[in-house]
């Protein structure tokens, strides 16, 4: 009995659905702390200033620039080894995250264009969760072949991409050129330390602390240091050509606490909105409307519609042994928005009550997307 329920445990922690049944349960305890006897200590913890920040700024700005360097890490494989090493695997899942972005972003300025506030949620629909989407995927088994596994994952490696170059350009604060510009130099020790070959992970991580410190300091979000530092990690050793660079070394090592802890806390920590006072006309705030038909109607039309025009127009070949309701239900499954556009509403929002709207609309489109995608990958048959 001792071994059983340890390898149980082990077997679920390993298992495609983990990343994203963990994460749906630290948001739900998130909502739960923020509507319950522990609201008080909820808030007044995520609000407590620790060594300059407070918590939420130190998992926003701190645990989240992990997570972006685990997604850059991610990137840079897939461009390299990966899914995304030659042109023609890029081609569809490319055009089809650019569409999934592009369609719930004016869908969204639809309901808002009016209020210039209300306006800079635009981007807030256009992320997919990659651990919540692949994790529907997993439970539904041999229902779904490989290939629209491999597809939605490199879309959604794409469709996070382009999410960073979002915030970059977008969604950053005033600049302070002294601190930008020591965040460069460091950025261009780190490309020399690639170019000499250096193998050993210690430089660039004492390196990459600085330049997360001065980036946080330049008035750029912090989180994109993350990024910038995967991409200067070399994968091959030059020497002798075998995949011996840190790059995959640092990948492995940071998923399971990516997956287990940094993405869950961030839920935990961003989805605790308050329902006090809570009127169901807020549902139909033009914030909450805007993301929920943003994140459900404008990623499945702008994935789907690009789909099926490239592959009528001999662009690109459609997924191997895949169906068109198969594409359509994975296409609905990218709606699933949460960890991302949780993050960029953040960043989006000053005002809490707009960010609280926010959050609902993530949850209603994610949660829409999520049931409506499984329903319909799992009536689809393979064959067609």
């Amino acid at each position: 009995m001792k071994r059983y329920i340890p390898s149980k445990v082990v077997h679920f922690f390993n298992s495609e659905p983990a990343s994203g049944i963990i994460l749906m349960i630290a948001a739900l305890i998130g909502i739960w702390a923020a509507n319950s006897g522990m609201a008080t200590v909820y808030f007044s913890t995520l609000s407590s200033y620790v060594a300059g920040m407070s918590v939420l700024h130190w998992v926003n700005d701190g645990l989240m620039a992990v997570f972006f360097l685990y997604v850059g890490l991610e990137v840079k494989r897939e461009l390299l080894t990966g899914e995304l090493s030659t042109r023609q695997k890029r081609l569809l899942p490319c055009m089809a995250a650019v569409a999934g972005v592009i369609v719930p972003a004016l869908i969204y300025i639809a309901f808002n264009y009016q209020d210039a506030q209300q306006a800079r949620g635009w981007a807030v629909p256009a992320a997919t969760d990659i651990a919540f989407a692949l994790g529907v995927l997993a439970l539904l088994g041999s229902r779904v072949p490989l290939s629209l596994k491999v597809f939605l994952t490199a879309l959604a490696v794409i469709d996070d991409l382009i999410a960073i170059v979002i915030i970059a350009l977008f969604y950053t604060a005033d600049i302070q050129s002294l601190y930008l510009g020591l965040a460069a130099l460091t950025l261009a020790a780190l490309i020399v330390l690639n170019r000499c070959n250096v193998m050993r992970g210690l430089p660039y991580a004492v390196l990459g602390a600085f330049m997360w410190w001065y980036v946080f300091q330049s008035g750029i979000h912090a989180t994109l240091a993350g990024v910038a530092l995967a991409l200067t990690l070399p994968l091959t050793n030059k020497r002798n050509g075998t995949e011996t660079g840190p790059l995959l070394a640092w990948e492995h090592g940071l998923s399971p606490w990516v997956a287990f802890l940094i993405v869950p806390v961030f839920g935990f920590a961003n989805a605790g909105v308050s329902f006090d006072g809570f009127s169901w006309q807020q549902l139909s705030h033009p914030v909450v409307i805007g993301i929920a038909a943003g994140l459900f109607a404008g990623k499945q039309l702008g994935i789907f519609g690009l789909v099926w025009l490239a592959v009528k127009l001999g662009i690109a070949r459609k997924p191997e042994q895949a169906n068109w309701l198969q594409i359509y239900g994975v296409s609905v499954l990218c709606g699933i928005g949460f960890t991302m556009s949780l993050f960029i509403g953040a960043l989006a929002f000053t005002d809490p009550a707009v960010q609280d709207l926010a959050k609902i609309g993530v949850f209603a489109g994610s949660l829409a997307a999520a049931v409506v995608g499984f329903v319909v990958l799992f009536l689809s048959s393979r064959k067609g």
